[in-house]
């Protein structure tokens, strides 16, 4: 194909990806799958439509996609939620992710690919796509809602996951034979890992003084060609691209540029994450879906299930209500980046071909449930809870509220009757106790749509 009938065709397809978007987003669908969805279309495997598009032409943007979803992913990682909060996180995310990546290794080997292909397989069903769900927890107006810091705390944890994931992940997936080489890789791997993070914690003021420019054409020059170095770095110490980019994102996002490095970076990831999902589905063949069918619907509704009962477990950690655990499980049932990024490095490695149709069409759907099911969430909450609030309502004054009470009356008893001055100072002493005395049997404020 001719460069000028190449860049017409990828303009076109980008003009379909905003016409389909604009439509997707009327009934809250969010880009990813629109993206994968284009792509498949311009496929050479799609004979229906009239386009024919290479992988190979958009392959280097591609990796700049993947790089940039990881660098992005650091640089917007919380570290003093993640540490302020470890205990919990901890509790309640670890629970989670450890239920949610034993049952996707139970069930990647009842599928009967391999070990190596369930151990992805796994990955790919444990953990939410942060990109998909702080998209909705904006869209949905949801940011004020008492379940949200968990939603969020969890999505930190998983972060923190999906880099302690990828660094072994990556060894698995290099080849690597004997026990020895394989302790020797995974040394390498988490030197690096504990290395950054450590610059990223106690580090922040020296990297901010390195990095500090006021031009912004080459401050974005400087970032750029840091997340794309250790993209490489991390390629050649053998932890992925991917973790490379995710660990200087970490690091950058610890400066005191970090709102800078985002208004430059967000769009850039944009654009580069567009491609990263546009040549996914470019690399998708509709007539393989059928081979894997069956084990995607059954790891939609393991996912379904698994998460709809870890809301609950949440819920009762976090002490929410169980609407607040429903709208914490809709919300993290979406999948997205991650898996892909998987199915990505799989297929490099020469796992089981069969692993990039099952994370398209496992993406496909669950990106498209998952915000379905987080726009009904709340409905489904509120008539959950209408009978609880009824019974709410009935509920007697409690009795240190009316120990309260009775303090102020006795206090107030005399003042009408003329009492001298201390006496009104000591009874403003008792009003000011008795206003500042907790209640811990009155109910915490919630959302009123709870």
């Amino acid at each position: 194909m001719h460069p000028g009938e190449e860049l017409a065709v990828l303009g076109l397809l980008f003009v379909i990806a905003y016409v389909l978007g604009r439509l997707g987003k009327k009934i809250g669908l969010p880009a990813i799958p629109v993206y994968m969805l284009v792509g498949l279309l311009a496929s050479p495997h799609f004979l229906l439509f009239p386009l024919s598009f290479k992988s190979a032409d958009v392959e280097l943007i591609a990796i700049f996609g993947l790089i940039f979803l990881l660098f992005s992913l650091g640089l917007e990682f919380d570290q003093d939620e993640f540490y302020g909060n470890a205990r919990a996180l901890l509790l309640s995310g670890g629970t989670r992710i450890v239920i949610n990546m034993a049952a996707g290794f139970g069930f990647g080997m009842w599928v009967g690919w391999g070990t190596r292909e369930a151990l992805i397989i796994a990955g790919m069903t444990a953990t939410s796509s942060s990109a998909i769900v702080t998209k909705l927890l904006i869209e949905f107006r949801r940011l004020a809602n008492r379940e949200t810091p968990v939603i969020l705390g969890i999505m930190v944890l998983e972060d923190v996951f999906i880099a302690i994931y990828l660094a072994i992940i990556s060894v698995v997936l290099g080849g690597k034979v004997g026990f020895w080489p394989v302790v020797l890789q995974l040394a390498i791997s988490f030197t690096f890992l504990v290395g950054m993070f450590a610059l990223a914690r106690w580090g922040g003021r020296v990297v901010s003084r390195l990095v500090q420019t006021r031009d912004d054409e080459l401050f974005t020059i400087l970032f750029f060609g840091l997340a794309v170095a250790f993209g490489g770095i991390g390629e050649l110490l053998g932890v992925s691209d991917a973790i490379g980019a995710f660990l200087i994102g970490l690091v950058l996002g610890a400066t005191r540029f970090r709102a800078r490095i985002e208004q430059f970076a967000l769009p850039l990831r944009d654009v580069f994450g567009a491609f990263f999902f546009l040549n996914f589905g470019l690399a998708l063949n509709p007539s393989t879906f059928g081979s894997v069918a069956v084990p995607v619907a059954v790891a939609i509704v393991l996912t379904l299930v698994l998460n709809t009962l870890g809301g609950q477990l949440i819920a009762w950690i976090a002490r929410l209500t169980p609407a607040e655990g429903f709208n914490s499980s809709a919300m993290l049932q979406n999948r997205g980046e991650f898996a892909l990024i998987l199915a990505t490095l799989a297929t490099g490695a020469g796992l089981d071909a069969r692993l990039t149709p099952f994370a398209g069409l496992y993406v496909l759907i669950m990106a498209i449930v998952g915000p379905v099911l987080a726009a009904r969430s709340e409905k489904f909450g509120n008539r959950y809870l209408r009978s609880k609030k009824k019974k709410a309502a009935a509920k007697p004054i409690p009795i240190m509220a009316e120990e309260n009470i009775a303090l102020v009356e006795a206090a107030t008893a005399g003042l009408d009757a003329g009492e001298p001055d201390h006496a009104v100072t000591a009874a403003d002493r008792l009003i000011e106790q008795a206003m500042l005395q907790p209640d811990e049997q009155s109910e915490r404020q919630r959302d009123p749509e709870y």
